[in-house]
């Protein structure tokens, strides 16, 4: 299921209680409430009472089977079981009611800054995906980890285009939404006449939107190059520092004169992927900048 989009602007607990659990906010929505569950202390006082009359059951049968003397071993064992096991279905249940409440307070009062999967017709939901993957894909690369590029400003200005790209398509969808239904069953030549301006329209906003999430698409593979140039140079760096190793062999063997310049070259291909993981970044930094759009 895809994943619930926050508005960056809302406090950190609420924006994670919200991702992770989007199908409920999706019935919240539809007009669930916590209200409408059973209290979890009833719920775990009845699973008490039951498993107090299965141990009474049991010390009964013990002591018409005649097995006194196991009574005091296994009765403390079994009391301490069913307490331990009680405790955690009466706090379990509540947890989880507790949670639902909160989310449920939360949904309202944030109503509006965020957007589930069903805001999203079919067409949005595909751009949408592909914006969370190129987001996803940045945050959790190597470079990024490492500070090569703006990791900070990437933190706060990635979900901010996952938000504002979302919160178009949420409209652009709405709008293909009631032009389809107003269309449905056929129009005059008339009204398809007045309407064609308005189809040009959202031809026009989903071409502008597919552009932006085009641009971070892009940011996406360049940041996808320099991990690429990245892993390749850390491997040539550990080829180099095994290197007086072979040199010493091929010194003991005789063979150093003829295989010495082919060793050399590493040295050349560590420079090479250097250049090419600095030409990598800088390509990432640019794509990032045009991401910001033109200057205003």
């Amino acid at each position: 299921m895809r994943r619930v989009v926050v508005d960056p602007e809302i406090p950190a607990e609420a924006a994670n209680l919200f991702r992770h659990n989007g199908p409920r906010l999706s019935q919240i929505r539809a007009g669930w409430s916590p209200e409408a569950r059973p209290s979890a202390p009833r719920r775990s006082s009845r699973f008490l009472q039951v498993c107090g009359a299965i141990s009474a059951l049991f010390l009964v049968f013990l002591v018409f089977a005649g097995n006194v003397s196991q009574i005091f071993l296994f009765v403390p064992t079994l009391l301490i079981f069913v307490a331990c096991v009680g405790v955690l279905a009466a706090r379990d249940p509540l947890e989880i009611e507790m949670t639902e409440r909160d989310l449920y307070e939360q949904g309202h009062l944030y109503e509006g800054r965020y957007l589930l999967p069903e805001d999203f017709d079919h067409d949005a939901d595909l751009l949408l995906d592909r914006v969370q993957q190129a987001v996803d894909f940045i945050l959790r690369s190597r470079v990024n980890a490492l500070g090569l590029l703006d990791d900070v400003r990437n933190a706060v200005m990635l979900p901010t285009q996952e938000w504002e790209i979302a919160r178009l398509l949420t409209k652009l969808s709405a709008l293909r939404t009631e032009h389809h239904d107003f269309t449905y069953g056929g129009s005059t030549p008339e009204v398809v006449a007045a309407m064609a301006p308005l189809e040009r329209a959202l031809i026009a906003s989903e071409t502008a939107v597919t552009a932006r999430v085009e641009a971070l698409e892009r940011y996406a593979s360049h940041v996808s190059e320099a991990d690429r140039a990245l892993h390749a140079h850390d491997q040539i760096e550990q080829l180099r520092a095994r290197l007086p190793r072979y040199e010493e062999l091929l010194a003991e063997s005789g063979a150093d004169t003829f295989a010495v310049p082919e060793i050399g070259r590493l040295s050349e291909d560590a420079g090479h992927l250097e250049q090419a993981l600095r030409d990598s970044v800088r390509s990432a930094h640019e794509a990032f900048r045009h991401l910001d759009g033109p200057p205003s």
